[in-house]
């Protein structure tokens, strides 16, 4: 009885496996940079703010700078009760107007108090604060979002 020898491996299967992953990958890749996807990408901005309520029901928002401070140049505070506030004065004036020329960076430290009309206007428990800031180079940004 004489055995034949199979001489044949696996290693032809491994390799067109490997082949195909490769092909895939570099079709990934070049498609990538064909639709434009690296272009789309913008870059974060740097700034802060910080927000702390007080015993009586006043937010006080305070604007920290950061690396980008010089291209930022307005903020918009959106108070517990969804009305929008803006800054227009470099001392932290808040005011509802949205006219353009009347919306201004605050300085670094400038206190900024969002007061509630009534006592009962801002919900109960824990208040959400959100800001936002408007770069005069490139798109508004979320710097700050959280509950009081």
């Amino acid at each position: 009885m004489t055995l034949m020898k199979n001489e044949d491996a696996v290693s032809p299967v491994i390799g067109t496996i490997l082949m195909v992953a490769v092909c895939v990958i570099l079709a990934a890749v070049i498609a990538m940079y064909v639709f434009g996807a690296p272009a789309n990408v913008t870059k974060t901005k740097i700034v802060a703010a910080t927000a702390q309520l007080d015993q009586t029901g006043v937010i006080l928002i305070t604007y920290q700078g950061g690396q980008n401070d010089d291209s930022l140049s307005s903020l918009t505070i959106t108070a517990p009760n969804s009305s929008a506030w803006y800054t227009s004065s470099a001392d932290g004036a808040l005011t509802f107007s949205t006219i353009p020329g009347t919306l201004v960076k605050p300085r670094i430290g400038a206190p900024m108090k969002l007061n509630p009309p009534t006592p009962t206007d801002w919900p109960t428990g824990q208040k959400h604060v959100v800001v936002i800031g408007a770069f005069s180079d490139g798109p508004s940004q979320i710097i700050l979002d959280t509950y009081l």
